[in-house]
């Protein structure tokens, strides 16, 4: 198997480029403000976050909410540190 970090885009214009700007999910309990805390966990790492991008939607029931919001990354592990900081709140079930 080849490394991640190894493989190259068959068009360097498709796949991740970093530094960027990306966007992220993180789905998690309804109540538990995620509105405000999502940006406030991607600030802690010193993320750029767009405020301005986040929006969130309530599942069918309304019993969780999935919140999406835009940030700048330089680098892939920081890419990858957001997430394991979002899946590390209790109330976040998962990210995409």
């Amino acid at each position: 198997m080849r490394d991640v970090e190894q493989i190259e885009p068959d068009r360097p214009d498709q796949g991740f480029q970093f530094p960027g700007t990306f966007t992220i999910t993180a789905m998690g309990n309804a109540d538990a403000r995620l509105e405000q805390r999502v940006p406030e966990i991607l600030a802690g790492l010193g993320r750029a976050v767009h405020t301005e991008s986040l929006h969130t939607r309530p599942s069918s029931k309304g019993h969780y909410i999935a919140v999406t919001v835009d940030f700048d990354c330089p680098q892939r592990a920081d890419y990858d540190d957001a997430h394991t900081a979002l899946r590390a709140d209790p109330d976040i079930r998962y990210t995409l």
